[in-house]
């Protein structure tokens, strides 16, 4: 497989490493995923799923990036949650939830991934011309959580192969 892979790059005339393949296909099958939810799922909006499952994943392929990631969605979202309940005007709530997230996210050691975090703060906050009301952002925390479970398992499952496939090599 890793011979095909080279020999595609070649034709495609890209230097593209294993790693960024990988990347790749983690981000295909997450989207993919996250977009079926969405097919399945009209009446919600689980396309914020999409943007939280691609966020998680980077070219170098580190679990603990990875799940510092979905620590930081996670975080944002719940800010973001906490927020949305006190009766003040968007631009306000943004603005906390932007210092209170980097605050929160640098205590609890995740400022490599603060971007995560902040992305999704935004995602549950931000009102599309909507009413103010209370069921908007706990359907968008549950589209992150399902973008940040995809993650989870896409991550676990390409790490049992990484297992495997050093194991394998060595023998």
């Amino acid at each position: 497989m890793s011979n095909f892979i080279q020999q595609f790059s070649k034709f495609l005339r890209l230097r593209v490493s294993i790693s960024e393949w990988i990347y790749l296909v983690k981000c295909v099958i997450g989207a993919s995923i996250c977009y079926l939810f969405y097919i399945f799922l009209p009446q919600y909006p689980v396309y914020w799923a999409l943007i939280s499952v691609v966020i998680v994943f980077s070219p170098d392929n580190s679990n603990k990036l990875a799940y510092d990631r979905i620590k930081s969605n996670l975080l944002g979202a719940s800010i973001g949650m906490i927020l949305f309940l006190i009766p003040i005007p968007n631009i306000l709530l943004i603005c906390i939830g932007v210092a209170l997230t980097i605050l929160v996210g640098i205590a609890l050691r995740l400022d490599n991934t603060l971007r995560s975090a902040l992305a999704a703060m935004v995602i549950v906050l931000i009102e599309e011309n909507q009413a103010h009301d209370w069921l908007i952002p706990i359907e968008r925390v549950i589209c992150v959580c399902i973008g940040c479970f995809v993650a989870l398992i896409i991550t676990f499952v390409f790490s049992k192969f990484k297992i495997y496939g050093q194991t394998y090599l060595k023998h």
